[in-house]
């Protein structure tokens, strides 16, 4: 793929993974846990020594948490959210507004000519008593309503998008990997963004890359270590 339709793509909003652009959370009240007794939810985030081989994280965004928010909550809720808004980094926090948010960005470096690396986040958003099943429950259905559409660039570009959803963790009490494929006119080689969730309680556990040009391990691999992180922070 050419260097200015990589450059596209990592324009797309949906594919935006700063955490500094998180917007702010909504006043409440959480369930006292061990990682809220010990700092609130940025206890449970991944930290360096955490994180798998050959990750980093990014260091101009390891304390960032929610700030001002880049536009106002929707009355949409996630179940009614356009199939666009799927791969959208704030979707959750835009139609569903946690108590709790925080977030911290991981990177990869290429390691081959072809390989553009790997730039994502890990989000850990906590909502108030049983809002968090329904999110869950909202996103794996709107993923189900959403399994092949067209979305738009700011070019006028139209990509073809497929969407599905898999079990990320069967030790949660509940998860799914959401898998987004974006295909450009004339590009017969899809895009993939992959997000994986899990739902501890009343958190949701969220780790999202921004874009690959091929499936990779590393969506999984953050994932993973940043799901032992947590469950360590909440269990001390």
């Amino acid at each position: 793929m050419a260097a200015g339709l990589v450059l596209a793509v990592l324009a797309v909003p949906a594919c935006s993974a700063d955490p500094k652009a998180r917007p702010a959370a909504a006043p409440g009240t959480a369930t006292a846990s061990a990682a809220a007794a010990s700092g609130g939810l940025r206890a449970g985030l991944l930290t360096a020594d955490r994180l798998p081989p050959g990750f980093q994280l990014d260091t101009e965004k390891v304390n960032a948490t929610t700030t001002d928010p880049p536009h106002t909550p929707s009355p949409t809720p996630i179940a009614s959210m356009p199939c666009s808004e799927l791969g959208v980094e704030s979707f959750m926090t835009k139609h569903a507004r946690p108590v709790e948010d925080v977030a911290v960005g991981v990177t990869r470096s290429p390691v081959r000519d072809d390989d553009i690396g790997w730039f994502g986040q890990e989000v850990l958003d906590r909502y108030a008593p049983g809002q968090a099943a329904e999110v869950m429950a909202a996103i794996r259905g709107v993923a189900g309503r959403c399994p092949s559409y067209t979305d738009t660039l700011p070019s006028g570009e139209q990509l073809q998008v497929t969407a599905s959803v898999t079990p990320a963790d069967p030790r949660a009490d509940d998860s799914l990997l959401l898998h987004i494929t974006s295909t450009f006119p004339g590009d017969a080689a899809p895009w993939v963004d992959e997000t994986a969730f899990i739902r501890v309680g009343d958190v949701i556990l969220v780790v999202q890359e921004i874009v690959e040009s091929a499936p990779t391990s590393g969506t999984r691999d953050v994932f993973a270590a940043a799901v032992t992180t947590y469950r360590a922070t909440a269990a001390g």
